[in-house]
């Protein structure tokens, strides 16, 4: 099968704002910007990238649907994060867990993981 994973599209309130968060967040480019959406990635040929669509309501409730970040230091990564605009949350997790969750300025959850040195795959 020839099929992959090219956009992951997050309703956003303000896209602009949100867009700008996670290019900062991710060191990534915005690769798009209209009324109607705001695209960001790695660079024009990486897939997959973040697409900001416009919504007139407010995030409500847990994401269904969340990015796992890996970093090289994850306490550094989640001070830089916070210091963008990130707040911790509580989503239920344990406090034994390797992960940190953080939420984007707009409320969508994500984490933070322990750096994976390698991944098998």
């Amino acid at each position: 099968m020839s099929l992959r994973v090219y956009q992951i599209a997050v309703d956003a309130h303000d896209p602009a704002a949100l867009a700008r968060f996670w290019v900062e967040a991710l060191g990534w480019s915005v690769l798009l910007e209209n009324a109607n959406e705001v695209v960001v990635g790695a660079d024009e040929h990486s897939w997959p990238g973040l697409v900001f669509l416009p919504v007139p309501e407010e995030k409500a409730g847990k994401n269904r649907l969340h990015l796992d970040l890996s970093p090289d230091d994850q306490e550094a990564e989640v001070a830089r994060l916070i210091a963008l605009g990130a707040v911790p949350v509580d989503v239920g997790q344990s406090a034994e867990v390797g992960w940190r969750v953080l939420a984007d300025p707009e409320g969508n959850e994500f984490c933070v993981l322990e750096p994976k040195h390698s991944l098998v795959v």
